[in-house]
């Protein structure tokens, strides 16, 4: 019996602020590996925890940006060994018995585990998870950059590498914030002619930096999905901005066999003329995360192509000041241990 604690952050209750804490330090079970967490990035995904949704059971601790080492493997662990370099990201481990595991589609898993929601999560000094949820972290990553790799850029590079895009085509990213400043960066690194959407100019420079070829600024123009079509259209889109109204009008700006990709929403419909969709045979679809080896293929692929997210580190004790500044962090935030 471990009577060892550790420093944590849980959702206590519904609505309330985040709490500091100490907790008993967990045992791995058979099939689990336990982590020394270095770094957990902060992600309004911790929302379903703080506000009591998806039958989560408070209290929980939050957190599914999670980067480590392996600090203790329960029986059955065949492939992690301490001091392994991991990470754990959304999706926190599928049943591989529904009719989507057996088809290999583990991400829509009928009894997809959440990090952070179905367990306790990252804001904390250790974390237990499945051996299948975890993440290869290359050496050439700080426990600080591959944190946000693990939600952020997972969901953004799979939207991208499954968008139907070619290298040479058009790819517009909308929203330089958390997720947008990595889908540029992936964007430009697959080949694509990138072009960025935003609001106001100030992003403008960063964007381009970052590798965009073309800056659309979306209070300018009534319809950023006209000046898109004037650009000679997109092969794809990636929406990373929860707006309806704006995903709608960026629609127009898609090039025939074009496909919008929803990766982030305000929970309400998209008003959409369908022959929008049947002339030029346009998709709209959406993207849902990732599981372990599509985060592991994202790490791989920022190490090799020095794509990083831009972060700002605060301590665990700050959590909850962190994730109320979310929305002012350029571009991730991360707690580090």
């Amino acid at each position: 019996m471990n009577a060892a604690t550790m420093r944590a952050v849980q959702a206590v209750r519904a609505g309330a602020s985040f709490a500091v804490t100490r907790l008993p330090v967990p045992e791995p079970g058979p099939g689990a590996v336990r982590i020394k967490v270095h770094a957990c990035g902060v992600c309004g995904g911790e929302n379903l925890a703080r506000l009591g949704l998806l039958g989560v059971k408070l209290p929980r601790v939050p957190g599914h940006e999670i980067a480590g080492t392996v600090d203790a493997a329960g029986p059955g662990v065949t492939v992690w060994k301490p001091g392994d370099r991991v990470g754990v990201g959304w999706h926190g481990g599928s049943c591989f018995v529904c009719d989507s595991c057996r088809a290999g589609d583990f991400v829509n898993c009928a009894d997809r585990r959440i990090v952070g929601l179905h367990y306790d999560g990252g804001y904390a000094e250790y974390v237990v998870a499945p051996q299948d949820a975890l993440a290869r972290i290359p050496a050439a990553l700080s426990f600080e950059e591959a944190g946000p790799l693990m939600c952020a850029g997972v969901t953004t590079f799979s939207a991208l590498r499954h968008c139907g895009a070619r290298p040479g085509d058009t790819v517009a990213v909308q929203g330089i914030g958390g997720l947008g400043h990595l889908a540029v960066q992936f964007a430009d690194r697959m080949g694509f002619r990138t072009v960025a959407v935003n609001r106001g100019r100030d992003k403008e420079p960063i964007a381009r930096q970052l590798g965009a070829d073309e800056y659309i600024d979306s209070t300018e123009d009534k319809s950023p999905g006209e000046v898109l079509g004037r650009l000679g259209g997109a092969a794809a889109v990636i929406s990373t901005v929860g707006s309806s109204p704006a995903q709608a009008d960026l629609v127009q700006g898609l090039s025939p066999n074009g496909r919008l990709v929803v990766i982030a929403t305000d929970h309400e419909p998209l008003a959409l003329g369908p022959e929008l969709l049947v002339l030029g045979r346009r998709v709209v679809a959406g993207w849902y995360s990732g599981h372990a080896k599509d985060s592991e293929e994202t790490m791989a692929f920022a190490a090799l192509k020095g794509i990083r997210p831009m972060v700002e580190t605060r301590p665990l004790e700050d959590a909850e000041a962190a994730f109320r500044d979310m929305g002012s962090a350029r571009f991730r935030t991360v707690l580090t241990l």
